[in-house]
């Protein structure tokens, strides 16, 4: 893997002119699923797909906002994927590539391009999306990654290495974590168990959850606005546009730490600057901070 992506960026630094671009990409919100979803799947194509066809993966955030995101570095690090190799958004023109005709784009994780990149919809030719492909209730929704697991176990099961299990195996975990249910969905466990059939001497679950848990809340190195802005989300009805943060944390912590004086707003020109064309009138609050106390792991 660590290859690919270093190959990767090394031909899209290299290449004056790209011929065929394959990019897969995921949502905004960056989050551990999607993004080694959209490393893995990018490196299947890159083995499947015909000559002359550059198949990259690419994080749909500036590099800048990469530092948002500690809970996903912290793990990547962990898993000796290098910050160095990846592609982030600002790093490739996509409106260009796609005005030649030279670009195809899978979608992870969602099936909705982001506002400004609406031009590129004719692009698209496949899209991995949980939601869709899975049952409605959320207790046995899948993740972007065991879709993709899925795929490759059908199409080019000796891709799949050891430390490629460890890596869908720890995004699968994860995802579980963030959905609060309290059992694995059987399919699932049932993705799981082939991996760990698959790869024995793979580390126990319960050591993996640990180190997932540790690193879930963290905000180590985060400012109170980079924490907030690390999850936002938009809502617009066409002509207003509307961010909600969520920050996860105990409510004591809370009362004590973030909040003394009172809720923190978000200045309108740094939601304007994550927000291709938001605007908001002089003295506007953008966000709105929403608390949630969670317990889980720590009782």
């Amino acid at each position: 893997m660590e290859e690919f992506l270093q190959r990767a960026k090394s031909k899209l630094n290299r290449s004056k002119r790209l011929e065929k671009v394959h990019v897969v990409i995921g949502p905004k919100s960056c989050d551990l699923d999607s993004l080694i979803s959209t490393f893995t799947y990018a490196y299947f194509l890159d083995k499947v797909s015909p000559p002359g066809v550059l198949c990259l993966p690419v994080l749909n955030i500036p590099r800048t906002e990469f530092n948002y995101f500690t809970e996903t570095r912290f793990i990547l690090e962990e898993l000796n994927i290098s910050e160095s190799f990846h592609i982030f958004r600002d790093e490739i023109n996509l409106h260009q590539l796609n005005d030649e005709g030279k670009l195809s784009v899978t979608l992870v994780g969602g099936n909705v391009l982001a506002s400004e990149d609406k031009t590129l919809e004719s692009a698209v030719v496949k899209v991995i999306n949980p939601v869709e492909q899975s049952d409605a209730n959320v207790e046995f929704r899948e993740s972007s990654s065991s879709l993709v697991l899925k795929e490759i176990l059908q199409e080019a099961p000796e891709l799949i290495t050891e430390q490629l299990a460890h890596r869908l195996r720890g995004s699968i975990l994860f995802k579980w974590m963030t959905m609060e249910s309290e059992k694995i969905s059987e399919k699932q466990e049932e993705i799981l168990s082939v991996l760990e059939e698959k790869f024995p001497n793979l580390p126990p679950r319960e050591d993996i959850i640990n180190v997932l848990q540790e690193t879930q809340f963290s905000a180590q190195g985060l400012s109170i606005e980079q924490t907030m802005l690390k999850d936002l989300k938009e809502l617009s009805d066409g002509e207003i546009k509307v961010a909600i943060s969520t920050v996860s944390m105990n409510l004591e912590m809370s009362r004590i730490e973030l909040f003394p004086k009172g809720a923190w707003l978000v200045n309108r020109d740094t939601f304007q600057s994550r927000n291709s064309g938001s605007t908001c009138k002089p003295g506007t609050s953008v966000l709105h901070c929403t608390l949630r106390s969670l317990q889980r792991g720590k009782e």
